[in-house]
């Protein structure tokens, strides 16, 4: 019972996410910032909507809070990668503007086209940790 809620709120935060970059897109800001206001009461503990309102407030030229929330994601979740390359991209004095909304925008093995220099490595008990790409 309890995997297929977590799957079931690992499929709504991908429509989040999804429903999210859609709104940015077509910068509708009130709609998205409402959805996602409504994902965090929803899922407290999920990096997810933290690091999606940090992307729109990046967008709407609130980079002091989008930082923020992107570290809650981060805090929430240490192997959250999307929250960790939006701290390395709008982190830096250049910016390359580029968000992260969810997974599919972070380097994996398959996807190099998105850069990372960070990785998830996982010990003998489990636990999640990332290290420094080589």
């Amino acid at each position: 019972m309890a995997t297929k809620e977590i799957f079931h709120n690992t499929e709504e935060l991908r429509k989040l996410s999804i429903t999210v970059r859609k709104l940015i897109c077509t910068h509708d800001y009130e709609k998205c910032e409402t959805l996602i206001r409504s994902a965090m009461g929803i899922y407290p503990h999920a990096p997810e909507p933290h690091n999606l309102i940090g992307v729109l407030l990046e967008k709407q030229g609130n980079h002091i809070m989008a930082m923020k929330h992107f570290r809650a994601a981060w805090a929430l979740d240490p192997t959250y990668m999307p929250a960790r390359q939006n701290l390395d991209c709008y982190g830096t004095f250049f910016s390359s503007g580029m968000c992260t909304y969810d997974d599919s925008d972070c380097n994996t093995e398959g996807n190099v086209d998105n850069y990372s220099n960070y990785k998830v490595e996982y010990d003998a008990d489990g636990v999640g940790h990332v290290v420094r790409r080589d």
